[in-house]
């Protein structure tokens, strides 16, 4: 008897079935059975949105509930675009398919160490040499073309004027201080004018260490793979510098430098104008969430307003 999957509301509904791996473990492992695939000693990951178990040591069986179709469609599409174009490992795909209205992908599974395991204990000069291995892997990622990914909406410029118009509510919503929502009116004007809408590069969203893998050779840490291609969209390249820089370079001068070489920045390009761009880009990110999010001890003390947050995460 084929074991089904049900029809939810919405996303909270989502959440709160999927909690309970026995009410949907047993219908991934038929799935897995119905491709002939192995399923001793099954692993459930439990962070992350989808549904996503371990089928032993070497695939991931990753199901997408209907409501994230969209999600879907971004991963296969990316995992498909950038095979072969990157320098680092990303999961290969070897089936798909859909149940009761539910896609699935079963995917090659990738060896190394999550990075927020590792992220807090690595050496400093490691880390500068991570943050730069990242940047590198993304500008790596958009070298490559976008393919059908430039058809995923809601496309960038739209993105933008959505983000901008709901900018100052969200913040607000969120409790970022009044200090720092008082420059938001030039902010966001300049916004309009310093970001271009016309340069499309795939963007995976959010280079964080949750999605991407180390592994220690003999000179220390490395990047191992990337994973997660759930919320790639394609729009500016400086979007994906978010991620790195909320969570990760803590406004260290040397760790930026890094992130930013990494990129193919020179020097010469880290001016004012970009800053203003990336602080613009932060409070315009899908999950913008600086309270939350900046990793910089006693940041909300120590910058006075939006200018001086931008040199506080962006020191030259």
């Amino acid at each position: 008897m084929t074991l089904s999957l049900p029809t939810l509301s919405d996303f909270e509904a989502f959440q709160a079935w999927r909690a309970d791996q026995s009410r949907w473990l047993p219908v991934a492992l038929d799935i897995a059975h119905s491709h002939g695939l192995k399923t001793a000693a099954p692993h459930v990951f439990a962070t992350g949105t989808n549904l996503v178990a371990g089928l032993g040591d070497e695939l991931i069986l990753k199901i997408f509930p209907p409501i994230l179709r969209q999600q879907f469609v971004s991963e296969r599409a990316s995992l498909t675009q950038l095979q072969g174009r990157l320098s680092i490992p990303i999961p290969i795909i070897l089936c798909e398919g859909e149940r009761d209205g539910w896609p699935y992908l079963v995917i090659t599974r990738l060896h190394g160490t999550v990075g927020s395991e590792i992220w807090p204990a690595l050496p400093e000069d490691q880390k500068e040499r991570v943050l730069g291995q990242i940047g590198a892997t993304i500008a790596e990622v958009q070298r490559a073309p976008p393919g059908q990914l430039a058809n995923i909406e809601p496309g960038w410029p739209r993105f933008i004027s959505k983000q901008i118009e709901g900018c100052r509510a969200r913040h607000t919503r969120l409790g970022l201080p009044p200090k720092f929502l008082d420059g938001f009116d030039d902010l966001l004007r300049d916004a309009r004018a310093l970001i271009p809408l016309d340069q499309p590069v795939i963007l995976v969203g959010e280079y964080i260490p949750e999605n991407f893998l180390l592994s220690r050779g003999g000179n220390g840490w490395h990047v191992a793979g990337l994973f997660d291609f759930g919320d790639v969209m394609t729009g500016f390249g400086e979007y994906d510098l978010l991620g790195p820089s909320a969570f990760m370079t803590a406004g260290m001068r040397r760790r930026v430098r890094s992130l930013l070489e990494g990129f193919g920045y020179s020097d010469a390009e880290i001016n004012p104008a970009m800053k203003r761009r990336l602080m613009a880009l932060l409070l315009l990110h899908r999950v913008s969430d600086p309270i939350r999010h900046i990793q910089i001890e006693g940041w909300q003390e120590r910058a006075g307003d939006l200018v001086e947050l931008q040199e506080l995460l962006w020191p030259t």
